[in-house]
């Protein structure tokens, strides 16, 4: 339920105008306009590439606008560097928060503030009261004393949310906060939002999940191509109507699951693979042209069963077959060689060279396929891969030299994904595939998985996103403390009994 908006109409703790941001002779941002009031949770919502990014890095002081002015209490900025903008209240907390692994909670809280401040010393006595003084304010149960590297990610952006408030923050903008959080985490998260907003916080709430959006924000604006589409109270938004929006075009959400052919052989055949410590005698198969679902709460062992295939994890027994041939999974190498493709759920770190270019990650798991007679490689079938696939599977960049860090999270999912099809792997793997990726995007990742399995692939994803599973699964595994304790499919496989049978 969509909680009130702040009674009256007091004056803006924040206002951008008509801020314009071009990037070479692409505009990023091509007039934005909006305003955070106090104790208001505005989202800003929009397609990855939509320009997002780049407008929390202009208003943090991280990117300079080519024109427009930025307003903090009314005081305009035509622009401002990163300390100016601390001074003025203003905080980010991005998806990865920014912190220092190796220092403690009550180092980490207070460090930036004395980096901002340029403090020639820094008071370690000084520094676990402070922090333990913003904790207790917010009613957490942080440790102070705590290595950040040992905390779960909840608490590690409750720290960087502690770390906002050392300098005051008034405006506090969260860029993805909910993505690798259980419900219960998401749901002490805005508890500690409400909190903030009671003290007269504004906070920019980013998010591609739009019933979170619904939930925690009184005004929600949508950017499109750069440009506001629309500002709107969130009580007169859905998340359809938010869709729409953010695309230009009505999305189509519900089930689309090809019948498969009763003679389909198995492509993968998994009998009593265990694992001690991640997982128990785990039996399934997956047919050629199925897309299997696998579910369950985070460390639940669903990412070790997948890590396991991909020989990340070795299993300690149990046989697993690729076409009805058993494969011996010690290594990645082997997995690959058997005809096993994994997009894994961290892709940044572990899916992609991030220096390299979008063509480089491509073509990165198949330079063995695109050989000539000789052993040399073949740069004309190489080229053709990487222009047919960077075509296909739409990926917003000037050209395929890009480099990959320069994406956003939707497009360089597309890139893991290029990579793998351009193997042509017998079973793809996904754990997550359309985290962190808007709706439009997550649509066409989905019809791309469909078109694959159409065309023969086996594939297994991932997820605990419940209306991503019955959008495209044939069946769906459900797994509890390392067993596959149902299989549902047909009619049963719906979101409310997904989220029943995980949360059973």
């Amino acid at each position: 339920m969509t909680h009130p908006a702040p009674v009256g109409t007091p004056a803006p703790l924040l206002e951008v105008r008509d801020i314009v941001k071009r990037f070479g002779g692409v505009t990023a941002l091509g007039g934005v306009s909006l305003n955070l009031l106090p104790g208001e949770v505005l989202c800003l919502a929009g397609e990855n590439g939509c320009g997002k990014s780049t407008l929390i890095k202009i208003i943090s002081g991280a990117e300079k606008p080519d024109s427009g002015t930025i307003l903090v209490d009314g005081q305009p900025f035509t622009s401002m560097n990163t300390t100016d903008a601390i001074k003025s209240g203003i905080q980010v907390i991005y998806q990865d928060f920014s912190l220092f692994p190796n220092l403690t909670v009550a180092e980490n809280v207070v460090l930036t503030s004395a980096i901002a401040s340029r403090r020639k010393l820094y008071d370690q006595g000084a520094a676990r009261p402070a922090a333990q003084a913003i904790i207790d304010d917010l009613g957490l149960t942080l440790d102070v004393d705590a290595r950040v590297e040992n905390l779960s990610v909840a608490d590690k952006q409750l720290t960087a949310i502690c770390r906002a408030l050392v300098d005051d923050a008034r405006v506090i903008i969260m860029d993805e906060p909910t993505t690798a959080l259980t419900r219960t985490e998401v749901d002490r998260l805005f508890i500690i939002v409400e909190r903030l907003r009671a003290r007269g916080v504004g906070l920019i709430f980013v998010s591609h999940k739009l019933d979170e959006v619904l939930t925690i924000s009184q005004r929600v604006a949508i950017l499109r191509s750069g440009k506001n589409v629309v500002t709107s109270p969130a009580s007169e938004l859905d998340p359809r109507s938010i869709a729409e929006h953010m695309t230009g075009k009505v999305l189509d959400e519900s089930r689309h699951v090809a019948p498969l052919d009763p003679d389909s052989p198995a492509v993968l055949e998994v009998e009593q693979m265990d694992l001690p410590g991640a997982y128990h005698d785990v039996s399934f198969t997956v047919r050629r042209g199925e897309i299997v679902g696998v579910t369950g709460l985070l460390g639940s062992g669903r990412t070790e069963i997948a890590e396991s295939l991909f020989g990340v994890l070795p299993p300690q027994s149990g046989t697993v077959k690729v076409d009805g041939k058993p494969v011996r999974l010690r290594s990645i190498g082997d997995a690959i060689a058997a005809g096993i493709g994994y997009v894994p759920e961290d892709r940044l770190t572990q899916g992609l060279f991030l220096e390299k270019s979008i063509a480089d990650n491509m073509i990165a798991a198949s330079m063995d396929g695109h050989r000539a007679r000789l052993g040399t490689l073949d740069k004309n079938a190489v080229r053709e891969t990487i222009q047919r696939l960077f075509a296909r599977l739409r990926v917003k960049a000037p050209n395929v030299q890009a480099p990959v860090r320069s994406l956003s999270g939707g497009n360089a999912q597309r890139v893991v994904l290029a990579k793998w099809l351009a193997r042509r792997p017998k079973v793809l793997m996904l754990n997550g595939p359309t985290v962190g990726v808007d709706v439009g995007s997550k649509s066409e990742i989905l019809d791309i998985l469909r078109a694959e399995a159409a065309d023969g692939m086996g594939i297994l994803v991932i997820s605990d996103d419940a209306p991503e599973l019955v959008a495209c699964c044939h069946r769906v595994l459900v797994v509890r403390h390392g067993r596959v304790v149902d299989v549902l499919e047909g009619d049963d496989v719906d979101v409310d009994n997904i989220r029943k049978k995980v949360a059973a």
